[in-house]
């Protein structure tokens, strides 16, 4: 693998989501990834489907949709880290890397004999990543975390969904595994940043990454709008809390966002539409006074907005540089020209499965750019060949593991 983080070698004992999100990017970003799977069962993720990948013949396939969203670029090996052998062999594998990352309960690897304490001790470098729900200290240190009770326990669905006295009320999930995904994002930069200490004073350290902390932290202006008025955010439904005009509005033919940020942008939207005399009402001069008056404010511009087509306003708008865009569905993203542009979406052969698809990183460099070279494994496919690599056991060691049913 080639990029900026070639070199480093990544032990990952995660499963489903977030640990696998930060690994993922960290083997999209160059780093060698050892996947430890369980032997026949492998990651739960595996097994939650449909969908399932198609093969070239149009069949499914074993592959859940799921898994390959979040497991390309790595080596699948499987290990039975119930048996003291298998322990045995993550700590030689572990002994070899530089970063480890692991989601199991909290305690579940001590254990095992397989916690930072034990892995520190034979190799005082190593960058020991733990993702949990509720972290490893405080009275739910012990619980298991999912990212739909998360969501709700953070406050995020509290300020998500339609606002209360509109049909269809209620707080709501977002529809992505945001604690999930945002705590694997997290986790990458946390590990990045422990291995440039690392690099600096040859100690590696402990990480403690909780999907309650980060989703709590990424409630950001809406948690300092608590803090600065006292009053508790409800449930917005489709505008923004601190701008206006900021949401979707109906069209001839549907709907636009239409994204004023500030007073100048305002003025061109009322040229644009014709409604000049709009900022000069004082409800509607600066945004704070906009916001107070939204409602007011949306129902004039609503008047304005059907009398074009979405297509036409987001041109017209788009000449002033005022936002406007499309609410697109996901069939809609990937034939969009700009994400077409950007090459977001990928695809990578795979040996058994041909053609697999996916998600591109996002992060674009000048000098080390991205080269997508190995599609999410087969369980188990890379085991005979990382025990040979990286531990240099010989083929007779490795049949005996086979046979004991250890890997």
């Amino acid at each position: 693998m080639s990029g900026p983080l070639s070199g480093i070698r990544v032990l990952d004992l995660s499963r489903v989501m977030a640990g696998p999100w930060c690994t993922q990017i960290m083997a999209d970003l160059g780093a060698e990834v050892i996947k430890v799977e369980r032997p026949e069962q492998g990651d739960d993720t595996r097994h939650w489907g449909p969908p399932w990948l198609r093969d070239k013949a149009g069949n499914p396939t074993k592959q859940s949709a799921y898994y390959l969203s979040a497991n390309r670029g790595k080596y699948s090996v499987t290990i039975d880290i119930g048996k003291p052998a298998g322990q045995a062999l993550i700590r030689e594998l572990a002994a070899s890397c530089d970063v480890l990352v692991e989601n199991f309960k909290t305690g579940g690897l001590e254990k095992k004999g397989l916690g930072y304490g034990d892995l520190s001790a034979l190799n005082p470098g190593i960058v020991y990543c733990s993702i949990t729900g509720f972290g490893h200290t405080g009275p739910m240190a012990h619980n298991a975390g999912y990212d739909y009770l998360i969501q709700a326990q953070s406050g995020l669905m509290s300020i998500t969904g339609v606002a209360d006295g509109k049909p269809g009320a209620g707080p709501q999930r977002v529809g992505m595994a945001v604690a999930d995904l945002t705590t694997g994002m997290n986790a990458a930069i946390a590990v990045l940043a422990a291995i440039h200490h690392r690099n600096k004073t040859g100690e590696g350290q402990h990480i403690d990454m909780a999907l309650l902390d980060v989703q709590v932290s990424w409630l950001a202006n809406q948690a300092l709008n608590y803090f600065c008025s006292g009053s508790v955010p409800g449930r917005t439904g489709e505008y923004h809390p601190n701008l206006a005009p900021y949401q979707p509005f109906p069209t001839k033919d549907g709907q636009v966002i239409i994204a004023v940020g500030n007073d100048a942008q305002f003025h061109r939207l009322c040229g644009v539409m014709g409604c000049e005399e709009l900022p000069r009402d004082p409800r509607f001069a600066t945004n704070p006074e906009r916001v107070v008056h939204r409602q007011e404010l949306v129902g004039k511009l609503c008047e304005y907005t059907r009398l074009r087509t979405s297509r036409e306003w987001m041109d017209c708008l788009g000449k002033v540089q005022v936002p406007c865009g499309p609410i697109q569905n996901i069939a809609e993203v990937f034939e969009d020209p700009q994400v077409k542009a950007r090459n977001m979406k990928l695809e990578l052969e795979h040996p058994l499965l041909g053609k697999v698809p996916g998600v591109a990183n996002p992060i674009k460099f000048s000098k080390t750019p991205q080269r997508y070279e190995k599609a999410p494994p087969s369980l188990g496919e890379d085991t005979v060949a990382i025990l040979e690599r990286a531990l240099g056991k010989s083929a007779e060691e490795i049949r005996n593991l086979q046979a004991r049913g250890v890997v």
